[in-house]
């Protein structure tokens, strides 16, 4: 089966050995069979002329090479609407609809009536009534077709760790190549079809593509990554193989064409209402049409000339024929659809003003209707740019937000503590300390973990010596359900060491002993366990996140398959991150409450941290509740009727 395979000629012209096709079909089938004839994940990355640990050559020949043979990794995007599509989309209004029949018959009879151009200005009124309402609603979307494209362009500038020229650096996802080695953490959106190459406890998410809500265990055995899935917990390398239009998320997305926009509440209802009018005008329009005919009738038969009908008699028919079409166009409200959409356009452009921009004319309704904003906090409130500025080792707890009150901290504690608290940052992390190509030092990784690794860095560490004297042998990523990450290490003389690291409260109850100030390990007593808390406590109320960092000695005997110990832990120490609060973030929610629009705060944070950044934020006030999700879910139906207008702050996970 081996032999089946053929290298089509450019390819192997352009120096590679497998084709875009050939790649597209053992990721998407996921045909373990084709990957075992081409070698693994191995042979194909030898075959795509990459490095697992290199990654590729970015040299200008290279580059086009590959974009030649395997493509670039973008979608191809349907053609902007023009301004016309936007007017024809605005005249299938059914109000409209009725206004233009009222316009043509009102002209026709008009004109036939009373002569051009006296008979036409009644129609005429009403076709300019309805270009006015067109051309309104019509420039008014296209504009906001215009922002979005912009702020659609904006948003797609996503970025990913890759290794190039063995130099590990971030690139935009629409640079990625196959042969490219991409790093993906809990959270990412795989960019592109691939092949896993090492990583620990990956679960993928596929449920954008096949609607499966169960995650996917990716490993070595299930080595195939496609894009457009998330990582739901883990965090791997990836050999990129297949980009664009080729993979699996690129071939849906030609399926799918771009729906137009709902109505909105206010115009279905105002369809409906011109809708009844128009038939309720109508029926009458008929009874007056039929009443004045059977009149004519009558008296034409009194008279005796039933059968004999003149111009005179057409001439009449004809203004009772006019008088049905006045009471229709009467009744029809042409002025309604005019005002509805200058109201509609102008809230949007007020939208616009500020910054908010809507892509359904439904949202200018509902905005206006809004009593309860509820916000993310990490992020959103905040700038999710961290740093340590505060820190409790062996007892001591003290201000580091300068390098020299860092470096003064360092020499302040223990060589035991220090030491051990370096192996922590820099093994027990999901960032990375590399050097970029113009040699300088850069952190990558969430904004908690370059907290970390930027503090260690200042303490004097050195990221590449702590991490090439000991293995990593287990890895237990965090994730927001375990509020706390563990790595299992094996030293240079022997034994293995287990490092644990989260939310404090968390890992200080997994933890029986501490470094004391001797940097001597001693048992956890109460007195040393209300100071840790007190320490927490304080931390927290001066809108600090808290992390505890604790370690284990194992001993000699472990595997990998084993979990990671969760009790026995020695406490290294408590570190308090600053995440600052947004510029305007205050005065916002200020204008929110004055506006009656009550602003609350849902964060998976410590509640006594998000009670801090609340208040600092305004959001909680004196009469205001902050309460956890646990406590919050063992409400009855009645306690939450009360309660729930009162909540200001809601965690949303337990911590106890």
């Amino acid at each position: 089966m081996s032999s089946d395979y053929v290298v089509p000629k450019e390819v192997e012209e352009a120096g590679f050995q497998i084709c875009a096709d050939e790649l597209g079909s053992i990721v998407e089938g996921h045909d373990v069979k084709k990957l075992k004839i081409h070698v693994e994940v191995e042979g194909i990355a030898e075959k795509l002329s990459t490095s697992i640990n290199d990654g590729i050559s970015t040299s200008e020949d290279l580059v086009n090479g590959r974009k030649e043979i395997y493509g670039i990794n973008k979608f191809t995007e349907s053609p902007p609407r023009g301004f016309l599509v936007f007017v024809w989309e605005a005249l299938q209004d059914m109000t409209l609809m009725i206004l233009g029949v009222c316009a043509l018959v009102s002209l026709i009879v008009g004109i036939a009536m009373e002569g051009w151009p006296k008979g036409s200005h009644d129609g005429l009124g009403i076709v300019a009534s309805i270009l006015l309402v067109v051309f309104v609603t019509a420039t008014s979307d296209y504009k906001q077709s215009l922002q979005f494209k912009d702020l659609d362009r904006e948003k797609k500038k996503i970025t990913v760790q890759v290794t190039r020229n063995a130099v590990r650096q971030k690139i935009s996802i629409y640079d990625l190549l196959p042969g490219d080695i991409v790093h993906l953490f809990i959270g990412d959106q795989v960019p592109a079809d691939g092949l896993f190459v090492s990583g620990f406890s990956v679960l993928i998410n596929e449920s954008s593509l096949t609607g499966e809500s169960e995650p996917v265990n990716v490993n070595a055995a299930n080595p195939f990554l496609l894009s457009g899935t998330k990582v739901q917990d883990g965090s791997c390398k990836m050999l990129v193989t297949t980009v664009g239009m080729r993979t699996q998320w690129g071939k849906l997305m030609a399926t799918l064409s771009e729906g137009g926009d709902d109505e909105t509440p206010l115009q279905v209802k105002l369809n409906g209402v011109a809708t009844i009018i128009g038939k309720i005008g109508l029926f009458f329009a008929v009874v007056t049409f039929a009443v004045l005919v059977q009149g004519l009738c009558n008296r034409k038969l009194r008279e005796g000339t039933h059968w004999i009908w003149s111009g005179d008699d057409a001439r009449e028919m004809l203004e009772f024929f006019a008088v049905a079409v006045t009471i229709v166009v009467v009744a029809v409200p042409e002025g309604l659809p005019l005002a509805v959409t200058l109201s509609l356009a102008f809230a949007m452009k007020k939208m616009m003003n500020d910054k908010a921009l809507v892509r359904n004319l439904a949202a200018c309704e509902t905005m206006g209707s809004s009593t309860t904003i509820c916000s993310d906090k990490t992020g959103t409130l905040t700038t999710n740019h961290m740093t340590v500025v505060k820190a409790c080792v062996s007892g001591e707890a003290r201000e580091v937000g300068s390098s020299e009150s860092t470096t003064s901290f360092g020499s302040a504690i223990p060589d035991l503590a220090k030491s051990v608290l370096l192996e922590s940052i820099f093994n027990n992390t999901g960032g990375e300390v590399v050097v970029n190509e113009e040699r300088k030092v850069q952190i990558l990784g969430t904004p908690t973990e370059t907290a970390l690794l930027e503090f260690g860095l200042l303490l004097g560490g050195d990221s590449r010596q702590k991490r090439e004297k000991s293995k990593i042998v287990k890895v237990e990523p965090f994730n927001s359900t375990k509020k706390r990450m563990g790595v299992v290490i094996e030293l240079p003389n022997g034994g293995f060491r287990a490092h644990c690291k989260g939310a404090s409260e968390i890992v200080l109850a997994t933890c029986d002993k501490v470094i004391d100030s001797n940097g001597v390990v001693v048992p956890l007593d109460e007195a040393s366990i209300n100071h840790l808390n007190d320490t927490i406590e304080r931390f927290a109320s001066e809108s600090l996140r808290t992390l505890c960092l604790a370690y284990l000695e194992i001993g000699n005997e472990y595997s990998d398959e084993s979990p990671i110990p969760s009790k026995g832990y020695t406490c290294i120490g408590i570190v308090g991150i600053k995440d600052p609060v947004r510029p305007g973030v205050k005065e916002s929610v200020a204008i929110c409450r004055s506006a009656g629009i009550v602003v609350r705060m849902v964060t998976g944070d410590n509640l006594t941290t998000a009670k801090a950044i609340a208040r600092e934020c305004g959001i909680l006030t004196d009469d205001g509740i902050a309460i956890e999700g646990p406590a919050f879910r063992e409400k009855s139906e009645e306690e939450l009727q009360e309660l729930i207008p009162k909540i200001q702050v809601h965690l949303i996970f337990s911590f106890h």
